[in-house]
């Protein structure tokens, strides 16, 4: 592959959703791209996708997030290929859907690897580079349930709380510095979460208009590039957010319940978003599924050790 001198993005969760669209904005830039996702196939499709619609270098990386050694396994590869980060994307996330009583021990633990411990090691690599050169930015996909307890969702939501508290604190520490620290809030949005949450048959998916990933996104890229501490998308997130700002916990968690609880009718039953299609239906021909309906392992029976995302 020939290199340019262009500044280099790395983008986890890059191959369906949110991570997509922002792996697209940014090769518009003329960002070159290190992509990160769960699938060696789907990122290799999105690899070559990007690099033939854009003149930039696409860097594809299968990493299984679940795994505490995989985010120093990523930035060792990225600096054996002499490669600088210039903006960090932590996109990876999922959820689980169900009383807490009910969940599976492992796979709310496994949320938490992803959702948090991944972030904060790749976060923790990633910047003493950034901080050498006084140049850099962090984008952290956080959720509008960060600002709210989340019954049905409860692991969820608790990560998501966790990465908009750390990234604002984060960015504090950061504040004489030219790095800058991002998080974006989106509501529901039209992407395969719902269906790795086993979450499609609540009121949220059913009943609600699901975001546009690509509006997400360009909310979330243009706050980023501008040095915004965060950014909740979309105005009625908006409104909704300020409403909460006058409402007890509890009167909090009770909205979210009835958001959260199974709807009266079910009226879609997939993403419209073509990437999360494609994603979907390669987890579907794997053949195999756990917990959160992921990829299996393309060897047989998945394991733990196996997984990858």
């Amino acid at each position: 592959m020939k290199r340019n001198e262009n500044p280099h993005a790395l983008i986890t969760g890059a191959t369906s959703g949110i991570g997509y669209e922002l792996a697209k904005l940014f090769c518009a830039d003329g960002y070159n791209l290190v992509i990160v996702a769960r699938s060696e196939d789907r990122l290799q499709q999105v690899a070559l996708e990007l690099s033939s619609n854009y003149d930039v270098n696409v860097i594809p990386i299968a990493a299984d997030l679940f795994r505490k050694e995989a985010a120093r396994e990523i930035y060792d590869q990225v600096t054996d290929e002499g490669i600088t980060i210039n903006a960090l994307v932590n996109d990876a996330g999922q959820g689980e859907w169900g009383y807490f009583k009910d969940t599976d021990l492992e796979r709310d633990l496994d949320i938490i690897q992803l959702n948090i411990s991944s972030l904060i090691s790749l976060t923790k690599f990633f910047l003493p580079a950034m901080l050498e050169r006084n140049e850099g930015k962090i984008l952290n996909l956080a959720s509008l349930v960060s600002n709210y307890p989340s019954p049905l969702l409860s692991v969820y939501a608790g990560t998501k709380a966790f990465v908009l508290s750390f990234s604002e604190a984060l960015r504090y520490e950061l504040k004489d510095t030219n790095i800058t620290v991002t998080a974006l809030q989106p509501g529901v949005t039209d992407t395969d979460f719902f269906y790795k949450a086993g979450q499609e048959q609540t009121v949220s998916y059913q009943d609600n208009e699901l975001a546009d990933p690509a509006k997400v996104a360009k909310d979330g890229y243009d706050a980023l590039m501008a040095g915004k501490d965060k950014i909740v998308s979309g105005g009625k997130n908006k409104l909704q957010v300020a409403m909460s700002n006058v409402m007890s916990d509890q009167q909090l968690a009770g909205s979210m319940y009835k958001q959260n609880a199974p709807a009266n009718e079910i009226k879609k039953t997939h993403s419209d978003h073509d990437a999360s299609v494609r994603e979907r239906e390669m987890i579907e021909r794997s053949g195999h599924t756990y917990k959160g309906r992921d990829l299996a392992h393309e060897n047989g029976e998945m394991g733990r050790e196996n997984r990858v995302i």
